[in-house]
């Protein structure tokens, strides 16, 4: 159902994925995770290729903390973030957060191995039905990701839609 990933630099921490449809409360959610009050990410799926992207974003903002370099004022708004193509913050929110209306969300928590209380938690505020991580493709919307990630025709014959989406997440600092 859900995904859970060793962050392999740095083994103390965890990241876990937990897909939800037929989301009613994603404007409870929303206004809660802006208050503090949810311990995650809350991200709109339909810009999601594949759960790896998401774990890239949660690695690159996990290493960011560790050196002190984050852009934003926390783990879970750095995740967001970090999924964007871009250094623009509050564009990167209206893109890859949740907004009110919005029927599905995945919720990204960094954890130690022993916070199962925590996902726990989180669960019993969605107001959905969580399904397998893996149905993301199934809510992707394609055409707005290559839009948004300037995908080329060139790079898809070469390679894989995921694949030009984390070039283009990993390298926005550098180009």
């Amino acid at each position: 159902m859900h995904l859970t990933q060793e962050l392999e630099l740095f083994p103390e921490h965890r990241v876990t994925l937990l897909l939800f449809k037929e989301v009613k409360n994603a404007a409870e959610l929303r206004k809660s995770a802006m208050e503090g009050k949810i311990n995650g990410a809350l991200i709109n799926p339909t810009m999601l290729v594949d759960p790896f992207q998401v774990l890239v974003a949660a690695n690159k903002a996990v290493h960011l903390q560790k050196i002190e370099k984050m852009k934003t004022r926390n783990l879970y708004s750095e995740i967001i973030f970090n999924l964007s193509p871009t250094n623009n913050i509050s564009e990167a929110f209206k893109r890859f957060g949740i907004s009110d209306g919005d029927d599905s969300v995945m919720v990204v928590v960094v954890h130690n191995k022993d916070e199962s209380q925590l996902l726990t938690d989180i669960v019993a505020k969605v107001d959905g039905q969580q399904v397998s991580v893996e149905d993301i493709s199934s809510m992707s919307d394609s055409a707005k990701i290559k839009k948004l990630y300037k995908v080329t025709p060139q790079e898809e014959k070469c390679g894989t839609l995921l694949d030009a989406v984390v070039c283009r997440m990993a390298t926005k600092d550098v180009l």
